[in-house]
């Protein structure tokens, strides 16, 4: 079974029905017979009778279902739309079911932890590369699936339920997971575009978050586009400084899944991290922030992560380690700004 041939007249399966895996899943349909997993009976029950997800619309052809192995069986690829946090757990429980002649493109933009057993985050003081794995590492270390692909870009769910024009990247080592992206979702009003460097265009999916909580963070502190501009343009350096640590490249950086996405959720209320900073600026606490989202903001894991990795490394990375401060030391975000103006930068850029 594990070498079936792979078949083009197959439903496609979304793990996950949060905004982006609706979104993603009603993009599938337009063209394609769509299969979904919840874990949640409930979720699958309501999806099943009205074609709605936790009150998200639903394309009516799509189907949801709460068994691993009935998608895997008749899906040969399959969507992950699922935070980062629990995608360790789901892809063990979806393990047993899968092959290699599955394709899998995850849209998860975060980072996972991986310690000896019993360690947490709490127990560390500093990581290596060896730690961290992005969700492409996750899936070929936790399942036989070998052909791995992600879906990055400016990519605003609410945006693509309402069908506005947008584009992303799909990566992958394999070209074949690349042109099956492609075919699945591309239409009129969405363009995809390949990239051969999974690991950079999944970080710069990961990395561009921090930035974008310190963006809200500027708005709601009611400064002008030229803090804003500042922001970006530093952001963009440390973005990549930090990418290439992690190994991905700096062509990744600068398209699409970087620069195009960093443009996107640095000004965009729509944007969950962008929202977090704003309302850290307004003098909310981080605890209630997150306790009354809806879905997860990855860019506060994100921080965590890379500040452990900073402690290891020789690197500085201003933005992050002063809102690493913010968001888990109490520090004021009226401080943070004034000690990077003072941050003493003397080149633009130095990395080309």
């Amino acid at each position: 079974m594990s070498s079936r041939s792979f078949s083009r007249d197959k439903p496609v399966g979304v793990i996950g029905v949060g905004s982006f895996g609706v979104a993603i899943a009603n993009l599938l349909a337009e063209k394609n017979r769509v299969i979904v997993y919840a874990r949640d009976p409930e979720v699958v029950a309501e999806i099943n009778a009205t074609h709605t997800a936790r009150g998200r619309v639903l394309a009516p052809s799509i189907v949801g279902t709460n068994d691993p192995e009935l998608i895997c069986d008749r899906c040969d690829t399959l969507f992950p739309m699922i935070p980062s946090v629990g995608f360790r757990e789901v892809m063990r429980i979806f393990a047993p079911f899968l092959h290699p002649y599955h394709f899998l493109i995850h849209g998860t933009k975060g980072l996972s932890l991986h310690l000896p057993e019993g360690q947490t985050m709490e127990d560390v003081t500093r990581i290596n590369r060896d730690n961290i794995s992005t969700m492409s590492e996750l899936i070929l270390d936790e399942t036989v699936v070998v052909r791995v692909g992600c879906l990055a870009g400016p990519n605003l769910a609410k945006e693509l339920m309402l069908k506005q024009p947008a584009a992303t990247v799909i990566a992958s080592r394999y070209k074949e997971v690349i042109l099956e992206g492609q075919r699945l979702l591309r239409s009129d009003n969405f363009q995809v575009y390949g990239n051969s460097d999974i690991i950079g265009v999944e970080l710069s999916g990961v990395l561009k978050n921090t930035i974008a909580i310190a963006a809200g963070a500027l708005s709601g502190l009611g400064l002008g586009e030229n803090a804003k501009g500042l922001l970006v343009s530093r952001g963009m350096v440390e973005l990549i400084y930090l990418g290439k640590a992690l190994g991905g490249s700096t062509k990744s950086f600068i398209g699409l899944a970087g620069i195009g996405d960093l443009v996107t959720t640095c000004n965009s209320t729509l944007s969950r991290n962008f929202t977090v900073g704003y309302r850290l600026a307004k003098g909310e606490q981080l605890t209630d922030i997150v306790a009354d989202m809806e879905e997860v903001a990855e860019g506060i894991n994100t921080v965590r992560l890379i500040k452990l990795f900073l402690e290891s490394t020789d690197l500085r990375a201003p933005i992050t380690e002063n809102l690493y401060k913010v968001l888990f030391e109490s520090f004021k975000v009226e401080t943070a700004l004034q000690y990077l103006m003072k941050y003493p930068f003397h080149v633009d850029v130095d990395f080309l």
